[in-house]
């Protein structure tokens, strides 16, 4: 037995921006954001908090499931934008879902979240510590943007992606994880700087800085190598997987990873025209995505890929059950 996802869900808030749209606020024009990125337009929250994005898309993840909140024995919400410091975001989700029975924590692993999380709560099914578990990746980015800088703020989207895993016959067969601090302030968001009695500053809310350059190098070039490294595990050939769903940061980026893997295009889902790089919850928003349209068939193999901040990177091979 292993752990099977069992159910998916995902939600985007209603207030779309397109780069026509951008170019009233910034020096920006839709030639320039699409060519570069693919992308075209990105879900905004006009209002909806953290917490509404990652409950509607766990009573999704939970009603496609089956499996109702007083049986959820984990919560981990993967995110570096919660609604609070403390509580969790993963604990306010648990009062506002009624899951009573759940142990609940958030992990910040940037873009490659969603995949750490969902390893931690594989190894606490493996390990007995659980039965089921709800996995959400959901970011708020709008909010961490700064709005005078168009080569990093034209990128980013906001929205929430949720698994619900349990224990089956087909699910994850193995997993890649990694990190490199020594190269972390490539993608960084700084934190409140230390103000107490005995120092007074200047506070500045902290925007995203990201070193776009060096953050591309090192995603076509982890991602692949990370990618071969698990089909190696596995003893799986790359043209036994039915889908690579990718981080959705940029098409040049997944188009650099097809190509080095000599695998169609066909066989890497793209959402992110749509969505924009929505961080760690861009990998369960696409899945869901996918599941919802009947595209992923019992026994399919599929590859979960993504590189964030840390920097970090991670893939995960999953049966679909």
């Amino acid at each position: 037995m292993t752990t099977a996802i069992l159910g998916t869900g995902s939600y985007l808030p209603e207030n779309t921006v397109s780069n026509d749209e951008l170019a009233n606020y910034m020096d920006t024009s839709d030639e320039w954001i699409s060519t570069r990125t693919g992308i075209r337009r990105r879900h905004i929250s006009k209002g909806e908090t953290l917490t509404d994005m990652a409950f509607f898309a766990a009573q999704e993840a939970m009603e496609n499931s089956g499996i109702p909140a007083e049986k959820l024995d984990l919560i981990i919400v993967a995110t570096v934008t919660a609604d609070c410091i403390t509580p969790s975001e993963a604990c306010l989700l648990q009062e506002r879902l009624g899951a009573v029975n759940a142990i609940c924590f958030d992990m910040n692993a940037a873009c490659s979240g969603f995949l750490f999380a969902l390893n931690t709560a594989h190894l606490y099914l493996q390990g007995g510590m659980a039965e089921h578990a709800l996995v959400i990746g959901a970011e708020l980015l709008s909010k961490i943007m700064d709005w005078g800088d168009r080569s990093t703020c034209v990128l980013f989207g906001d929205g929430a992606g949720a698994v619900v895993l349990g224990k089956g016959e087909h699910g994850i067969k193995n997993v890649i994880m990694g990190s490199d601090g020594a190269r972390g302030k490539a993608l960084l968001c700084s934190g409140r700087p230390l103000e107490n009695l005995f120092i007074k500053q200047e506070v500045e809310f902290p925007y995203v800085h990201m070193e776009g350059q060096e953050v591309f190098r090192f995603a076509v070039r982890q991602v692949p190598e990370c990618i071969e490294e698990l089909l190696q595990q596995a003893s799986v050939r790359v043209g036994d997987i039915r889908y690579f769903i990718l981080h959705q940061a940029n098409i040049r980026i997944i188009q650099s990873v097809a190509k080095r893997l000599q695998v169609d295009i066909d066989k890497f889902p793209i959402n992110l025209s749509e969505c924009g790089n929505t961080s760690a919850a861009s990998i369960p928003i696409l899945l869901a995505a996918l599941n919802r349209d009947g595209k992923l068939q019992s026994g399919d193999n599929v590859i979960l890929s993504g590189f964030g901040g840390g920097l970090t990177w991670g893939a995960v091979l999953i049966e679909w059950q």
